[in-house]
């Protein structure tokens, strides 16, 4: 088994790959590591320290649905926070297909989905601004259209009661919002990362931060290397 990682200015995920007990190949190319990917030179990759806007950018020229859900524990509980792509889960229709796929991959990770809609506010903060009560009625109707499908609930701006319920899937409001819950759950926090999971694509690509440290890359390199195997069984 060949699993590919990038390395940019931050040089952990070197330190990462050389503790695992499979072959990692490492490039500080985004093009190289993709096309790694893509042609089936290896069987997952990690985005380790490289850029993500030049790698993603040319992903989604093969996938047109592509976006990434951060793996985290916490006492020993896993849980997925997407989207955490600044630029993904603009749209209704974005978030309805996040929480298909991220609900699929919980499966697969053998856990029942129990999905968390977070918005921007409190039931009674309606009517104190706009951005507050578009987010609230989204997220009302999101919680509608899914469901039928998942157990799903809106915790509203209460993403602690979320976490505290043991939802398995938190959904934020947008990119930006879930991109600074994870830096503050787990940059500055305490909280362990897996890596972001590519959702809406065939291959294994685990995103992980620029920032992350060795820990972090080691553990997303794990996964990765997880799910590659269960790939292979099936």
């Amino acid at each position: 088994m060949k699993i590919a990682a990038g390395v940019g200015e931050n040089q952990a995920i070197v330190q990462a790959a050389q503790k695992v007990g499979f072959e990692v190949i490492l490039t500080e190319s985004e093009d190289v590591l993709l096309d790694l990917l893509l042609k089936g030179d290896v069987t997952a990759a990690v985005r380790g320290s490289l850029s993500a806007s030049t790698f993603m950018s040319r992903l989604r020229e093969n996938y047109s649905h592509v976006s990434r859900a951060s793996l985290l524990e916490l006492n020993g509980n896993m849980f997925l926070l997407a989207p955490v792509g600044i630029d993904e889960g603009d749209t209704l229709e974005q978030k309805e297909r996040i929480i298909h796929n991220g609900a699929q991959f919980l499966k697969q990770m053998g856990l029942q989905p129990s999905i968390a809609i977070i918005s921007g506010g409190r039931p009674q903060d309606k009517g104190r601004s706009s951005r507050i009560d578009s987010s609230i009625r989204e997220a009302e109707e999101l919680t509608m259209i899914t469901r039928d499908k998942y157990r799903v609930k809106h915790y509203f701006i209460l993403i602690e009661d979320a976490i505290s319920d043991g939802a398995n899937l938190i959904l934020a409001p947008d990119g930006i919002c879930g991109n600074l819950i994870f830096r503050s759950l787990v940059l500055i926090g305490s909280i362990k990362s897996h890596g972001a999971v590519t959702l809406g694509i065939n291959e294994i690509f685990i995103d992980t931060s620029r920032s992350q440290n060795e820990e972090g890359y080691l553990r997303a390199l794990e996964l990765a290397e997880k799910l590659a195997q269960q790939k292979i069984k099936k």
